[in-house]
Order: structure tokens, then sequence, then C-alpha cells
């Protein structure tokens, strides 16, 4: 069973910084690229930074540069996203992803449950 159990959100104030963790289990994470998406209320659900299995390639919501990190540790079956100089349009709740192989050539995307964060002062 896949699950992605997702922790760290909160309240910040504005230039404030959290960090998300995601844990990850029923599938094989060190062969999976992992996602951070996030959705604000009524809007769409966004993807904000994307790790590749390995941890050598990333890419961000250009929003996001050089202010949050994402990263992962295959060890611990955990993927992070380090938000740092967070604003007030970072508000939303954060979801992990997982693409993950279900078969050869078939890809499926599983989500957490998502975590708050807001940023207020």
């Amino acid at each position: 069973q896949v699950q992605l159990v997702e922790s760290g959100g909160g309240l910040v104030q504005p230039g404030g910084s959290l960090r998300l963790s995601c844990v990850v289990s029923g599938f094989t994470f060190s062969s999976s690229a992992m996602s951070w998406y996030r959705q604000a209320p009524g809007k769409e659900r966004d993807l904000v930074a994307r790790i590749t299995s390995g941890g050598g390639s990333t890419n961000y919501l250009d929003s996001v540069k050089g202010r949050f990190t994402i990263s992962r540790d295959n060890a611990k079956n955990t993927v992070y996203l380090q938000m740092n100089n967070l604003k007030p349009e970072d508000t939303a709740v954060y979801y992990c992803n997982a693409y993950v192989a279900v078969a050869p050539g078939f890809y499926r995307d599983y989500w957490g449950q998502g975590t708050q964060v807001t940023v207020s002062s």
C-alpha cells in the first residue's frame, strides 16, 4: 500500500522559514521522481518543485526559485522542501507527489494528504 505522509506545515510570519517533510512507503522510493505541489483556495494545484530519483536534477516554479530547495534522502524514504523568505502568496496546502512506475512503461501519480502553510503577520 502506497503511503505519503507530509509534515512540517504551520503558521509563519513573512520572511520566516519552514521545512516540509514527506515520508513514503509502499514503493521503491529511490527509483521515483518526487515533487511538491501547492494549492491555494480557489486556485489550481501548481507544481512547486521536482527532484529526480537520484537527486541529481531539480526544477522549480519561477516564483520560488532562490527561496525554496527540494532535497531527498533515499536511505530514509523522505523528500524535503526547505522554504525560506516566505511570502503571504506562498500560503497554500502543500502536497507531496510521487511518480511511480507501476508496470514497464506505465506510471501513476500518488499524493499525500497535504499540509497547510500559512504566511501571515
